[in-house]
């Protein structure tokens, strides 16, 4: 009944979740005809974790259920050494499986998430890779002319303006517009600034 309760609380999480109970420190729980699980607080179901059990019908009572869910998948470590500064290729990289419970939560489990990244630190070869220790190749540098693409419903308007900072591949970043008016878009591949209106 845990076991059932748990599968259907992890169903969603990367990777092959395996789930294993252990026996409750009071010992065995005592009969009941209607048990209920639940999650004590905002306990997450990564790791160790203690599962509440109530009994519904005649003395209520209520119980904690030692677990352990291991998320086995698939995860990226550094192929080799990268340097601080380095921009990440294919070969810096290699793919390892493991229980994604005991490396930290930033770990890129995602393989698009180290395109067109350079590492911030160095990172040594075999250690996972964290998404903390990337940051985006800059695309726009301060004070750069660029293109502001504006996409609405049937139309685009393209312009130039100039950027306010500096700003990698993905993120967000403010353009000063021939007129004065300052305009927010997401800088694209090709170094244009793109917004939805």
């Amino acid at each position: 009944m845990i076991e059932k309760f748990l599968s259907s609380q992890t169903t969603g999480l990367p990777g092959k979740v395996e789930i294993s109970i252990d026996t409750p420190l009071s010992g065995e729980l005592p009969p009941c005809e209607t048990l209920e699980p639940f999650l004590p607080g905002r306990a997450r179901l990564w790791g160790r974790v203690s599962v509440g059990v109530r009994c519904m019908s005649g003395s209520p009572w209520t119980r904690y259920v030692p677990a352990y869910i291991a998320v086995k998948g698939n995860y990226h470590v550094a192929a080799r050494a990268i340097s601080a500064g380095q921009v990440l290729t294919p070969a810096d990289i290699a793919l390892r499986e493991g229980d994604l419970t005991t490396l930290p939560a930033s770990v890129v489990v995602d393989p698009s998430q180290l395109a067109g990244m350079t590492a911030s630190n160095g990172i040594a070869s075999g250690a996972p890779i964290r998404r903390e220790l990337l940051r985006g190749v800059l695309l726009v540098q301060q004070g750069q002319n660029i293109k502001v693409i504006s996409r609405g419903a049937g139309f685009v308007v393209s312009a130039e303006g100039k950027a306010m900072s500096d700003a990698a591949l993905g993120s967000l970043v403010q353009v000063k517009m021939q007129g004065g008016q300052l305009l927010s878009g997401i800088v694209r591949p090709n170094g244009v600034v793109e917004r939805s209106l």
